[in-house]
């Protein structure tokens, strides 16, 4: 069902998703959908926890590998499977991660970026010895928001994305993020 449900979004968007048409692309009966989800909004969150899920175990194996010797190279895998997840996973590019349903579907005390930026910070702190402090967090949720924001104009633009825009991205949120975390680490050294 949630791959259906996925399909559907990129056909008629979050407006145009009902669970009879969910029903019908599922090839079940109505009252299966009902057994499962009380509504579209519950189909779609579990969608949007699915493809959170997807993200995060995309980053912990991009983590996991020798290529990034840096923090920033950890930010440029995010941003990358970002865009990736854009252009190849069903229904992410009309719900990203939820806020079109609910700033707050993954989670009811922080807004659905917050919770991307709090994934991001455990695996900078884990893999690259980033001190886990909340000026770093505060600079990931800034850092999200910018490059959340300049990714889908870069897919309103094109319908593959709009590669100068997303060049424009990267290099953003690194220099910034750059001045944010060097600037503070270099501070603690001294």
């Amino acid at each position: 069902m949630l791959d259906a449900c996925a399909e559907l979004v990129d056909e008629v968007g979050y407006e145009g998703l009902t669970t009879t048409l969910l029903a019908e692309r599922a090839e079940v009966a109505i009252g299966s959908v009902y057994q499962f989800f009380p509504d579209k909004r519950a189909i779609v969150q579990a969608l949007t926890l699915r493809t959170m899920e997807s993200y995060l175990q995309r980053l912990d194996e991009r983590f996991a590998s020798d290529d990034l010797t840096h923090w920033w190279d950890g930010v440029d895998a995010a941003i990358d499977e970002y865009i990736s997840m854009h252009r190849t996973v069903p229904g992410f590019r009309t719900l990203h991660f939820g806020d079109v349903v609910d700033m707050h579907l993954l989670d009811e005390q922080r807004d659905n970026n917050g919770v991307i930026a709090d994934q991001l910070a455990r695996l900078l702190t884990e893999r690259f010895g980033l001190a886990d402090v909340p000026e770093l967090r505060f600079n990931l949720e800034v850092a999200v928001e910018a490059s959340d924001a300049l990714i889908k104009l870069a897919f309103r633009r094109r319908a593959e994305g709009d590669e100068r825009l997303l060049a424009e991205a990267k290099a953003l949120i690194r220099e910034y993020l750059y001045r944010q975390v060097d600037a503070r680490t270099e501070a603690q050294s001294a």
